[in-house]
């Protein structure tokens, strides 16, 4: 049988031993765990042999995604497949189209804001939702599983590392993780640290923060109430490294980071802790 990916579907062949997959690093984890089990569904021995182009490079996200379904190779390993796809690809709205929120958020906090949301509607009153801040930035941040080796520990800290509103709540989840696992890796205090930046953006009514080589997108909610004559005062404190993009649905700010070729790379993290303070100027006190 040759065909495309829609054999993931649920087409059940019983006499086909073996699976070739073309391309395997352009597919995502929870699809190759699909196309897997297609072979192998009744007494029979099955191989499923997942390839790539000769001597192409593989980013770092597809590596990982084809270690995982070669660890994962047991019966009933559906569950882990799906505990390393949330670490590889983080979690988003779980009620929504946005791809931000807080990973697990399912619960009584949740079912309280939606209850309060449908008695305002009720009432006739408007509620407008506001989505979390997200952040793509090209910074290694994650728990490595050399520093927490159970999978229902990771996610569970990832859960609550995502729950982080302020430089307290960072210090205390650091403080815990030193005492539980020992002193935590780089790309663990990076993840910390963009939990507290996220919750700050979040404050400053920001949307999305995106990294593209140097330069940092700053989207900001469009109903966000900014003073627009503080616009030029927060431009001129960012010495010509900042500029806003008016538009109605989507305005943001541009922010490069290296404006000064001879300056060393500077780091998102810590160009993120110099620019929020500014943006703070932009909304009226009291």
């Amino acid at each position: 049988l040759v065909c495309t990916t829609i054999i993931e579907t649920g087409i059940d062949i019983p006499n086909v031993n073996t699976l070739i997959i073309e391309d395997a690093d352009r597919l995502g984890l929870s699809q190759l765990h699909q196309l897997r089990g297609r072979v192998g569904r009744s007494s029979r021995r099955a191989s499923a042999y997942l390839t790539y182009k000769k001597d192409k490079v593989l980013t770092e996200i597809a590596e990982k995604r084809l270690s995982a379904i070669r660890e994962f190779a047991e019966f009933n390993a559906g569950f882990q497949i799906a505990m390393r796809d949330l670490e590889i690809r983080g979690a988003g709205n779980l009620l929504g189209a946005e791809q931000s929120g807080h990973m697990m958020n399912v619960g009584y906090d949740l079912y309280l804001k939606m209850l309060e949301e449908a008695v305002q509607e009720e009432k006739g009153e408007k509620t407008e939702v506001r989505a979390e801040c997200s952040a793509d930035l090209s910074i290694s941040a994650n728990i490595p599983e050399a520093y927490v080796s159970s999978a229902e520990q990771r996610m569970d800290l990832y859960r609550r590392i995502a729950l982080i509103r302020s430089q307290t709540d960072a210090d205390d989840m650091l403080d815990e993780l030193i005492d539980r696992f020992g002193e935590p890796p780089k790309s663990v205090l990076t993840l910390l640290s963009i939990a507290r930046l996220k919750s700050k953006a979040h404050e400053l009514f920001l949307t999305e923060i995106t990294q593209k080589g140097q330069t940092l997108r700053l989207e900001l909610y469009a109903k966000a109430p900014v003073e627009p004559l503080q616009i030029p005062a927060v431009v001129a404190a960012a010495q010509n490294a900042l500029i806003f993009v008016p538009d109605k649905e989507k305005p943001c700010f541009l922010y490069q980071m290296n404006l000064n070729s001879r300056q060393k790379q500077t780091d998102a993290l810590a160009a993120l802790e110099q620019l929020l303070p500014l943006l703070e100027q932009l909304y009226v006190k009291g």
